[in-house]
């Protein structure tokens, strides 16, 4: 379907977001005629979601933005056993505890992108332990259990996927399934959700829930899913070379996730700006137009429009700041990230592979030589080419060192 009625679904097709849905024209004309409520679901897996789960807090953010409620569904109970989709063997089981924390930790994002509260539009925080952890499991088996097909089941590619490898599905991951689409069903009957929301990978899971809420006497339930994402050169979202871009402010800084979405591919820019800024689609085909050196303006847009999302507008714009001031003026900006050394330890001298180490801009005194001799080290913007250099509080400029891995990383090391 080409032309959206509804403000939502109209505003998710022109920026990339939808992938599929069950029912184009029901979907559209639910959403143009009430108040709707959509949820999707967070696995605890980690204290942190990472950028990779920014595209599905978009779809939230712009559901809320267009008039209808959203549920941000943590896993508390699904938690407990894992979810199997595509996975080459179960996950490492987690503790309640653990949960606990993980779900502690992925909470706190969400309120820079929705506004929680009682209102009809205010988004909602629901954990599916809530109704999971009391169930009988008798009871369920009987009232749940008895409308799914274990045939279907093994048809779904994230399980079919397992068993052609011949690697183990155990029992316990086989009812995650069950759970799944049984949230769908009691996020209905609470809240009346008629719209469940996530990546292209979990359409079956969704079609799951819609068919067991139709067995079970629910209104028509809707599916609808975003692309999974990669980014020009087939590298998945939210990795970057040192690992997971968390959200979390204290997993990675601003200035860090500012850098990442500054270095996005240049066939990325356009895309990137409509799935994870709310700039208006006049700017973002304006930047998107963009071609050589000003293609960087665009880029620096969409970091700075990005973190401010994220990690308030006065830490993006200081982020920006900081990266205008290292790469176009050379000059020493206070923000960048710093390491503390003992002025005893620098006034002997430090080995400048491990002081690389310790900065963490290598894994290993090996690796930190490879770089000097790949030309890419620098010291307070001199380039060095002895692997066996000494750095001391001679080489001190104005009260630190600046150590350059590159021509975008840098940590700065105070004495102390």
């Amino acid at each position: 379907m080409s032309a959206f009625k509804s403000d939502f679904l109209r505003t998710l097709s022109e920026r990339g977001f939808i992938h599929q849905t069950s029912d184009d024209a029901g979907l559209d004309e639910l959403f143009a005629r009430e108040i709707v409520t959509a949820y999707i679901g967070f696995d605890p897996t980690a204290p942190s979601l990472h950028a990779g789960g920014l595209i599905q807090i978009m779809m939230l953010h712009w559901l809320q933005q267009t008039g209808h409620r959203a549920i941000t569904l943590m896993g508390g109970g699904t938690g407990m056993i894992g979810d199997p989709s595509f996975k080459d063997e179960a996950r490492k089981l987690m503790t309640p505890e653990t949960i606990a924390d993980n779900i502690a930790g992925i909470k706190r994002v969400f309120s820079n992108y929705l506004t929680f509260g009682d209102g009809p539009a205010d988004a909602l925080m629901v954990d599916n332990a809530d109704w999971l952890m009391g169930i009988n499991y008798v009871e369920f088996l009987r009232d749940v259990g008895r409308h799914f097909s274990v045939n279907r089941m093994l048809s779904f590619d994230s399980v079919k996927t397992r068993l052609d490898r011949e690697q183990s599905l155990s029992f316990l991951e086989f009812n995650y399934m069950i759970l799944q689409a049984y949230d769908y069903v009691e996020l209905n009957r609470r809240y009346g959700c008629r719209l469940q929301m996530g990546g292209s990978d979990q359409w079956g899971n969704i079609i799951n829930g819609i068919d067991l809420g139709h067995r079970m006497g629910t209104p028509q339930l809707f599916a609808l899913t975003s692309p999974l994402l990669t980014t020009a050169s087939g590298a998945k979202m939210g990795k970057s070379a040192d690992g997971a871009v968390w959200l979390n402010p204290e997993m990675l800084g601003a200035y860090d996730f500012w850098q990442y979405w500054r270095n996005t591919e240049d066939a990325d820019v356009e895309r990137f700006l409509k799935l994870y800024t709310t700039l208006p689609m006049n700017e973002i085909a304006r930047l998107g137009a963009l071609e050589g050196a000003e293609l960087n303006d665009a880029k620096k847009v969409l970091a700075t429009e990005v973190a401010a999302m994220l990690h308030g507008r006065a830490a993006a714009e200081e982020a920006a700041e900081t990266a205008r001031k290292t790469f176009e003026e050379g000059a020493l900006a206070e923000t960048l990230p710093t390491i503390e050394v003992p002025k005893a330890e620098l006034r002997e001298g430090v080995g400048l592979l491990s002081l690389f180490v310790k900065a963490g801009l290598a894994a290993s005194n090996g690796e930190a030589r490879r770089h000097v001799q790949g030309g890419a080290v620098r010291l307070n913007d001199v380039a060095v080419s002895d692997a066996k250099a000494v750095v001391s509080d001679k080489d001190l400029a104005d009260g630190v060192v600046k150590l350059s891995l590159g021509r975008k990383k840098h940590i700065l090391v105070k004495p102390v």
